[in-house]
């Protein structure tokens, strides 16, 4: 009698150029060391101006000093854009174990990333406010637009905290199962805070603080050296940027909506419970 046999169905991940051991061209070793790089000269070149000329007018008496949990997000940041660096290094060098080993740390710094900055938010804007409801007349009188200005900001805090969280997560749960997918995700995830840096550049053109447009395009040109090798040398769109854009374009076009709204300064308010 004859038989009809089923067809074997093999579903098999499409081949990453970027991930695995020997990678064909240097640059797909080398370029999230790149990015590595690139993303602590962005954060360099945005907060050191801006922290030297803050400090001078701390020392003339022209605004507070700078709150304890703002020097501890500063020593995080870094220690964790360092660790980003050699994590890269070591993979682009063939030391996975030290790599996997280090991971460790990187995990910690990032989940204090995440819990300093929505210490840090609120501390920022209290401070503001502060200044501006009980201050010397001339305080408050200088400080009550910019309370506004700071509520703005705390849209993008808050937008920039739960999206770097969800990307961090989503990429730590893939480190065992899914490399390329977990080093992309972490590299998105460490772009949505560098709008941060990008907002301090005044030599950059900027459409704030109208909106945040301005920072949401650099924040894509951040991310643009790797997702063009990535498609050139993959010829298609990696699963990782698939998850990341919707949510980046959502959360960037509810910025949008709720920016400079009266709705959002009350809720603002009254998530501050001011």
């Amino acid at each position: 009698m004859a038989t009809i046999a089923a067809p074997k169905i093999r579903s098999e991940r499409r081949p990453d150029a970027l991930s695995g051991t020997p990678r064909a061209h240097a640059i797909d070793r080398w370029i999230y060391v790149f990015m590595a790089a690139w993303f602590i000269a962005i954060v360099l070149v945005g907060f050191i101006p801006d922290s030297i000329m803050k400090v001078g007018m701390i020392r003339a008496g022209a605004r507070a000093p700078f709150p304890l949990v703002l020097h501890m997000h500063a020593v995080v940041m870094g220690s964790f854009l360092l660790v980003l660096l050699m994590q890269t290094i070591l993979m682009a060098t063939g030391r996975k174990a030290l790599h996997m080993q280090l991971g460790v740390i990187g995990m910690i710094l990032a989940g204090a990333l995440v819990v300093i900055g929505f210490v840090l938010a609120p501390t920022m804007y209290y401070q503001v406010w502060g200044g501006a409801n009980f201050g010397p007349p001339e305080v408050r009188e200088a400080l009550a637009p910019v309370v506004l200005q700071v509520e703005n900001i705390l849209l993008l805090q808050i937008a920039a905290g739960i999206m770097f969280a969800l990307f961090i997560a989503i990429g730590l749960r893939a480190r065992a199962r899914d490399g390329g997918l977990h080093k992309r995700m972490i590299f998105l995830a460490v772009a949505v805070p560098l709008g941060a840096a990008f907002a301090r550049m005044g030599w950059l053109p900027s459409t704030l603080p109208a909106n945040p447009a301005s920072n949401n395009f650099y924040v894509l040109m951040a991310v643009a050296p790797m997702f063009v090798w990535d498609v050139i040398r993959n010829r298609r769109v990696h699963e990782a940027y698939l998850m990341w854009f919707p949510v980046f374009l959502a959360t960037v076009i509810a910025v949008q909506v709720a920016w400079d709204k009266p709705w959002w300064h009350a809720t603002a308010k009254a998530i501050m419970r001011v």
